[in-house]
């Protein structure tokens, strides 16, 4: 009995079927879970599937409800992304756990008419607005600051961060004590640099190289710049930071004397909350500012430890906060600038579900970027009606949205929208995105 031409299974006809059988379980799954309709899978299935623009890179999606704790749709949800700035809501979760509502701001002891001080990684020290730690509780009855940064013990950049961002102020050192957030100051005053520290006003060189902006030396804290292309639009410059130096700048900004000696911290010692902790948070967050991400991770480690570890406090956050995602993340620095980073949609789902049990909506609301409104959102996910509350995270050829949305029928979820591996620029990866989530805002 010969088989006709029509009952053979051609190549095409196999991945049609694996397909087809594919949608049948995730569809049996939906309706087991009974939040989504058919047709509503259907429509996730296809803005979303090997006919749709992301089936050109690796996108990871959940769409999670909050109230019932249950996935209504997800794809490639167990598969690792590089979850870049995304990063920082873990940061956010180990901070509010560890710190609560203050800044952890130094560690110091008397000795005769010397103050002994080590610091431990508040990053509100003459930076930005941020309300002030009162130095003057601490050292005023003292004449003489001694510092020792020994207690730090992860090095100034983070494990995996790429060396040519030295000169990009979104790449700051870490540091124990930081001043000015480890940055120089940059104005175009009559058609040249002024910088702040006025310290480093002597060591701005004049060049011929064909440069439109100040630039540092790689390996000091010397600066270039060329009067005929000069444009003054990098405001800050990274400065490389070390105890000597913050002890000099220290020593300007107080008027004491300040001597700096890498003294090991003792383990009976005093320490001192300075600041609140919130607007930090909220900068953090809204900004995506890495510095101060770092800085809250030291923070962490110097609560936990009495040294400044990275490492060490992320490993103790994991085993005992985080145990339980579903995925087990390579988590290396706070800020999300490496490419070590490697989360699970569906864990991304998991940490922020936590966050959502711990903060007041109110409160978890102001921490995040609003579509239209504010942070790194203000010109994405436009609406009269707001209806995306999430971070973001993008670096070359990644770019991810971890946080809530808010459909039309008032109903808010969580979801992690996360693309790798892309060839073109994220701007057109984002707009795909709105049209994904448009469609969840709108039907659901």
């Amino acid at each position: 009995m010969s088989i006709s031409e029509s009952t053979v299974f051609k190549p095409t006809s196999v991945r049609k079927i694996a397909i087809a059988f594919r949608l049948v379980l995730l569809l049996l799954t939906a309706q087991a879970h009974a939040q989504i309709t058919r047709d509503q899978y259907i429509q996730l299935e296809t803005a979303l599937g090997d006919q749709s623009f992301f089936s050109g890179h690796l996108t990871g999606f959940v769409l999670y409800d909050l109230d019932s704790q249950l996935v209504l749709f997800e794809k490639n949800s167990q598969l690792n992304f590089i979850p870049a700035s995304t990063t920082k809501l873990f940061t956010l979760f180990a901070s509010l756990a560890i710190l609560q509502d203050s800044t952890q701001t130094l560690r110091y002891l008397p000795s005769g008419d010397t103050l002994k001080i080590w610091g431990s990684g508040d990053p509100s020290w003459k930076y930005l607005d941020f309300h002030q730690p009162d130095f003057g509780k601490i050292w005023s009855d003292y004449p003489i600051i001694q510092f020792s940064d020994a207690n730090q013990v992860s090095p100034d950049f983070g494990y995996g961060w790429q060396w040519d961002d030295y000169y990009f102020d979104y790449s700051a050192e870490r540091s124990s004590l930081p001043i000015y957030g480890n940055l120089l100051q940059v104005k175009k005053i009559s058609g040249r640099p002024e910088v702040f520290p006025g310290h480093f006003q002597s060591v701005v060189r004049i060049t011929n190289r064909p440069i439109k902006e100040l630039e540092r030396d790689f390996h000091s804290n010397t600066f270039s710049y060329n009067p005929g292309t000069f444009l003054g639009k990098e405001k800050y410059i990274p400065l490389i930071t070390s105890g000597e130096l913050t002890a000099e700048l220290a020593q300007d900004a107080t008027g004491k004397k300040w001597i700096y000696k890498p003294e090991t911290l003792p383990i009976v010692n005093r320490s001192w909350r300075g600041a609140p902790l919130f607007p930090l948070l909220k900068e953090m967050m809204l900004e995506s500012d890495n510095f101060i991400a770092e800085q809250m991770l030291f923070m962490v480690s110097d609560r936990l430890f009495q040294s400044l570890d990275t490492e060490r406090a992320i490993e103790y956050i994991l085993k005992t906060y985080l145990f339980d995602l579903p995925d087990q993340p390579n988590w290396v620095d706070g800020s999300g600038l490496s490419r070590h980073n490697l989360f699970t949609p569906r864990s991304m789902v998991a940490l922020f579900d936590k966050l959502y049990r711990i903060l007041p909506e109110h409160q978890l609301l102001e921490l995040l970027p609003t579509g239209g409104k504010t942070g790194t959102l203000k010109n994405s996910y436009q609406a009269a009606q707001p209806y995306i509350f999430a971070k973001t995270g993008t670096m070359s050829n990644n770019h991810s949205l971890v946080g809530l949305i808010k459909t039309k029928s008032g109903k808010v979820y969580c979801l992690a929208f996360m693309n790798t591996n892309y060839p073109y620029s994220a701007s057109i990866v984002r707009k795909e995105m709105e049209k994904v989530l448009l469609l969840v805002r709108d039907m659901m």
